[in-house]
């Protein structure tokens, strides 16, 4: 039988088949399907933006809240369309959606032919060979270890800057959160690998790794005993060609004076930390399963900013959760204006099947939700015009994105972005820059998100 399967496949490869390969949700996520990539550029098939011209379509899906799980179920739906208007042999659907409903998937969606759990990305060119032989394939390990080792990564994000996954799932269990239970326990990627993936990602162009994981504060707990982002930072900052070295998913209870301490004496970590905090009243919090209160959260942000003074400091937080009532609103929202975060976000609660808060009373109603959050929107919008106004005039160094077409001015980022959920810089120069290129922009004009600036002398190495 393998020997038919090795034959249907090296026919297809003959009549050079082609893949589409569409990621959806988060940057970890991605990080999974750019190794997938990777994967299948050894095996030198090749791959296409066109829907038609595909004769295999990998979907790496998401389910954390309900419009991710809605959109993930809707491209599968779109996707299996082709094969009858286009020439779609085989639909492959991998992640967090395959690993929750693999069971409704296989009965309710008989267009997809192969499903991959989240911790099987690795067995990704075994799921195309069989799905081009005609069979249908379905592997799911375990949700301990990690994914087997990958020889080779695709970037996807410009070549310039990568995520770097230091861990796999999370051992947090908040109350709304279903990612334990398709992620598994938190596992440390062990430093050594993390390194060299690092080395690897750098001799590649890239100059700015953004660190990421269910939670980054607590890497190296469950290998070495005691936290280890701090010597991770230690290790990475060595590399030569690196110039940024970004952190995302901070817990707030996590964060200490180790940390601090190392992003202080480590010239390369971005002074912004993305720290989750979810809501502000203490009863809210409890009922999420968070491990903060009000007070802690109040007084580590007092820390962050007296310790490193240029800090930026990005949050998120979640309206409508159960319980919540306008009172709480209207303090969470006082909060935010006398916080003045730099970077806020805001989800509305999503309740997931399996999750303990599914089962709370007082669920908020879907409009008052979505009403609550725009009011923290608007109030964080004011927030940012006015950090951002104090930058004015000052200058600070951007990394360079892009140009705007037929225009002399270039898109960057500062330190105080991350790509994706944070703002611009629009510089605005007469000189050709390239992308990748780190260069010194003077503020000279603010929006309530990005920045307007000018290009100080030539740019620097």
């Amino acid at each position: 039988m393998a020997v038919c399967v090795l034959t249907s496949f090296l026919k297809l490869m003959e009549n050079q088949m082609k893949i589409l390969f569409i990621s959806l949700g988060c940057d970890k996520n991605l990080v999974d399907s750019e190794y997938m990539l990777g994967m299948i550029a050894e095996e030198q098939i090749e791959l296409t933006d066109n829907e038609a011209e595909a004769d295999i379509i990998i979907i790496n899906t998401c389910c954390f809240i309900g419009d991710a799980k809605e959109e993930s179920i809707n491209t599968i739906l779109e996707m299996a369309k082709y094969k009858e208007t286009g020439k779609l042999k085989g639909l492959i659907v991998t992640g967090c959606l395959a690993q929750r409903y693999k069971e409704e998937i296989e009965k309710e969606l008989p267009e997809v032919d192969a499903l991959i759990g989240t911790n099987s990305c690795h067995h990704i060119v075994e799921a195309i060979r069989e799905v081009a032989s005609g069979r249908r394939y379905r592997r799911f390990d375990t949700l301990e270890g990690l994914p087997g080792l990958f020889k080779k990564r695709s970037v996807t994000t410009g070549g310039h800057y990568a995520y770097l996954k230091i861990a796999e799932g999370c051992d947090k269990h908040c109350t709304y959160c279903i990612i334990p239970a398709i992620r598994g326990s938190y596992r440390s990627i062990p430093m050594e690998d993390l390194v060299e993936r690092a080395k690897g990602l750098v001799s590649m162009g890239v100059r700015e790794l953004i660190l990421v994981a269910q939670e980054t504060t607590v890497y190296g707990i469950d290998l070495y005993g005691h936290k280890a982002l701090g010597a991770l930072l230690d290790r990475l900052n060595g590399i030569g060609e690196l110039r940024w070295i970004r952190i995302l998913y901070c817990y707030p209870e996590e964060i200490d004076d180790t940390l601090i301490d190392a992003i202080l004496r480590n010239d390369k970590v971005c002074h912004y930390l993305d720290i989750p905090i979810q809501h502000s009243a203490d009863s809210i919090l409890r009922r999420m399963g968070r491990k903060t209160s009000h007070d802690d959260i109040v007084a580590l942000i007092k820390k962050l900013r007296e310790r490193i003074p240029d800090i930026c400091i990005r949050t998120t937080l979640i309206s409508g959760f159960p319980g919540e009532t306008d009172k709480m609103h209207e303090e969470m929202a006082e909060f935010v204006n006398e916080m003045e975060f730099d970077r806020l976000g805001v989800f509305v609660y999503s309740l997931e099947e399996g999750t303990p808060a599914e089962q709370f009373p007082d669920q908020v109603d879907e409009e008052v939700k979505l009403a609550r959050k725009e009011e923290i929107m608007e109030l964080q919008r004011e927030v940012s015009y006015e950090n951002n106004e104090v930058l004015r005039g000052k200058v600070l160094t951007a990394f360079v994105e892009g140009k705007v077409a037929d225009e002399n001015v270039y898109v960057g980022r500062t330190y105080r972005d991350a790509p994706g959920v944070d703002g611009y810089v629009f510089i605005h120069t007469g000189k050709e820059l390239m992308t990748g290129e780190f260069v010194e922009v003077k503020i000279t004009g603010v929006y309530e998100y990005d920045l307007i600036g000018e290009l100080m002398d030539e740019p620097s190495e």
